[in-house]
C-alpha cells in the first residue's frame, strides 16, 4: 500500500504557507487556526530555521511572522520578511486608527471596530495640506487605506466599501510607546512648530 502523508504534516505546510503570505486570523479560517494552536511548537521550530519567529495572540485571534533578532555573535541572515518605510500619511493614518481602537476598547464596546470612510476622511483631513479639490483628497485617502489594507490592518466590508473594519493586529504593530511618541511629534507638526513631519513607521 502506498504511504500517505500524515494529516499533521499537510497541516504544517498549509500553516507555514499561509503565515508567509501574511497575517492568519482565527475568524478567517477557524480550522487552520486550531491546527496552528495544535502544531505551534513545530511551527516555531520550522520558521526559526528561516530566521523568523511566530508571534501569536490567542486572546485576540491572530498570528504572524517576524524576522528574528540576531543574537550577539550570530551571523545575520538575509531578511525573508521585508522591511519598507511607510509614507507619512500612511503612518499617520495607522496611528489614528490605532488610537480609535484603543478608545473603543476603553469604552468596552464591540470587539470589532467598524468606521465609516467619511469619518476617516474627516479624521485625517486636519493633518493634511489643505485641498480645494475634495474628490482628489478622498482619492488620496482611499489610496492610503488601500495600502493599509494590503498590510492587513484594515479591511473593507464585503458589499459595503464605505465601511472599514480596523483589525486588531494593529495593536501589535503600533505599541503604546510608539503611539505616544508619534502623538507628541504630531502635535508639533499640526501647530507648525516642526519643519519636518513625524518619523514614519517601518513595516516589519
Amino acid at each position: 500500500m502506498e504511504a500517505t502523508e500524515e494529516p499533521s504534516d499537510n497541516a504544517l505546510s498549509r500553516i507555514i504557507i499561509r503565515l508567509l503570505r501574511g497575517v492568519l486570523y482565527q475568524e478567517d479560517d477557524p480550522g487552520l487556526w486550531q491546527q496552528l494552536l495544535n502544531l505551534q511548537p513545530r511551527v516555531r521550530d520550522y520558521v526559526a530555521v528561516l530566521g523568523l519567529e511566530l508571534l501569536l495572540d490567542e486572546a485576540e485571534g491572530y498570528a504572524w511572522l517576524r524576522t528574528r533578532e540576531t543574537a550577539e555573535g550570530e551571523q545575520e541572515l538575509p531578511r525573508l520578511v521585508g522591511r519598507r518605510q511607510l509614507s507619512y500619511p500612511v503612518s499617520l493614518l495607522i496611528a489614528l486608527l490605532r488610537r480609535k481602537l484603543a478608545e473603543a476598547d476603553t469604552q468596552g464596546g464591540e470587539l470589532r471596530l467598524i468606521l465609516d470612510r467619511a469619518d476617516i476622511v474627516d479624521m485625517l483631513r486636519t493633518f493634511l495640506p489643505e485641498s480645494t479639490n475634495e474628490a482628489r483628497l478622498v482619492d488620496r485617502i482611499d489610496s492610503h487605506l488601500n495600502r493599509i489594507a494590503e498590510l492587513g490592518f484594515i479591511r473593507r466590508l464585503r458589499g459595503q466599501d464605505d465601511k472599514i473594519e480596523v483589525r486588531r493586529i494593529i495593536k501589535a504593530y503600533v505599541d503604546a510607546q510608539w503611539l505616544n511618541e508619534f502623538d507628541e511629534k504630531l502635535t508639533a507638526y499640526r501647530d507648525h512648530a516642526s519643519p519636518q513631519p513625524p518619523a514614519t513607521k517601518e513595516e516589519h
